[in-house]
């Protein structure tokens, strides 16, 4: 340090005076946290929704315009990715929830959409009942334990009689997305 020159100040990090950045970046970590269900799969606040479909085709095209306007995603190749793995065989979970999923190009992470049904629809699950609930995943094309994963996280937490009561007497979907984000870090292990 030259003679006679004062060294500039140094930002003061304290829990009195914290790093403006620092604010910043917990401002963006929470924003980023309100669109996260949990570390496994991302669930944006928008692509949480009520449908008045009447049939299983009707659910899944349903499912593929939601994720389609909420992620900006081609609704056709939405659609094809989730019909081909319909006709593998019914998503229908059972207790009247259906887990319509994919793999699909173009996509960083798993992502879901969810759909009360204002109507329940036979979907073929295996107890036989029909489905109010459908709750969609989507992910990488290449995502082989990701995708598993983020299955098994979702079907824990559907397993749950609570839960599911509690999201199908919720009064609208913003209060669907709450319940579904404060219930399911716990499962997010």
């Amino acid at each position: 340090m030259r003679r006679g020159v004062k060294p500039a100040p140094r930002s003061v990090r304290c829990r009195f005076h914290p790093d403006p950045c620092a604010k910043q970046g917990r401002k963006a970590k929470a924003e980023k946290q309100e669109r996260t269900m949990s570390a496994l799969y991302l669930l944006d606040p928008a692509a949480v929704g009520t449908s008045n479909a009447l049939s299983r085709s009707e659910v899944i095209e349903a499912l593929a315009r939601q994720f389609a306007k909420v992620y900006a995603l081609d609704p056709v190749v939405v659609l094809e990715a989730l019909e081909e793995r319909e006709r593998l065989g019914s998503t229908g979970f059972g207790r009247g929830v259906a887990i319509p999923h994919a793999r699909i190009p173009g996509i960083r992470r798993p992502i879901c959409a969810v759909l009360r049904l204002s109507a329940p629809v036979s979907f073929d699950a295996a107890d036989g009942l029909p489905v109010d609930l459908a709750f969609g995943l989507l992910s990488p094309e290449q995502s082989g334990a990701a995708h598993l994963h983020a299955l098994a996280a979702i079907s824990r937490m559907l397993r749950d009689d609570r839960l599911r009561d509690r999201l199908s007497e919720a009064q609208n979907d913003e209060t669907v997305y709450a319940l579904l984000t404060s219930d399911s870090g716990r499962d997010a292990a």
